[in-house]
């Protein structure tokens, strides 16, 4: 795992615990500002060992989730954890992704959990369960595939390598839900939406786009 990737982690962590850059900084015996300058700047490069350990207990994860040794196998965090049975929980963030023109997004708080069994999700998730979370839809520019008040599971892991498929998608500080196509040729992008009373937009440069995940199932509540 990279140090950004890491520091992006951290980030979140110490947000959705309510937890604060200059306290962890003091629990760890360092001056104020030593949590805020390694997420922000980078520096120092890596988390020492006992750093780290010392964070990762604190804030009941896996040192590798913080660049320790893989473990390997399915651990407790604050917003994931192994259940006594085959199952994962996986977070239910208090944040939404537009199936519409945009939608500003608020705190990744997780408010509720939803079990998973182990053997599905290796199914449907490109790597570590980890990296999933789900979220709401706003909106009916998705329609009929996606519709207001949707659940659907996203996997961060699975936006590197980007194919024909619906994507959570950032742009300035909104989250929107697209359908993405991919040119085989030129690899440049369409983005979409499954309404046709809503415009796509041609030939994109995928560059320009920022990807949050790769959608792989929807939950929805049946009136």
């Amino acid at each position: 795992m990279n140090s950004i990737a890491i520091r992006k982690r951290l980030d979140e962590l110490i947000a959705s615990s309510g937890e604060d850059y200059a306290s962890l900084s003091r629990r760890l015996g360092r001056n104020p500002t030593y949590i805020q300058q390694f997420i922000k700047r980078g520096v120092p490069r890596r988390l020492s060992e006992d750093d780290r350990r010392l964070l990762a207990e604190h804030l009941g994860i896996a040192e590798r989730l913080l660049g320790g040794p893989d473990a390997g196998s399915i651990v407790t965090r604050p917003d994931l954890v192994r259940s006594k049975g085959d199952y994962v929980l996986i977070p239910r963030l208090a944040v939404c992704a537009s199936a519409g023109s945009g939608r500003e997004t608020g705190p990744e708080t997780p408010l509720a959990a939803l079990a998973f069994q182990s053997s599905w999700v290796r199914d449907v998730a490109s790597g570590r369960p980890e990296a999933l979370s789900v979220i709401g839809v706003e909106g009916d520019s998705m329609l009929p595939t996606l519709a207001d008040g949707d659940q659907i599971l996203v996997d961060t892991d699975d936006c590197g390598r980007l194919r024909d498929g619906i994507y959570v998608l950032r742009t300035d500080d909104a989250l929107l839900v697209k359908r993405l196509s991919v040119n085989p040729a030129t690899r440049r992008l369409t983005i979409r939406s499954d309404n046709d009373a809503y415009p796509s937009w041609d030939d994109c440069d995928p560059a320009a786009v920022t990807v949050i995940g790769r959608v792989v199932w929807v939950g929805r509540r049946l009136n």
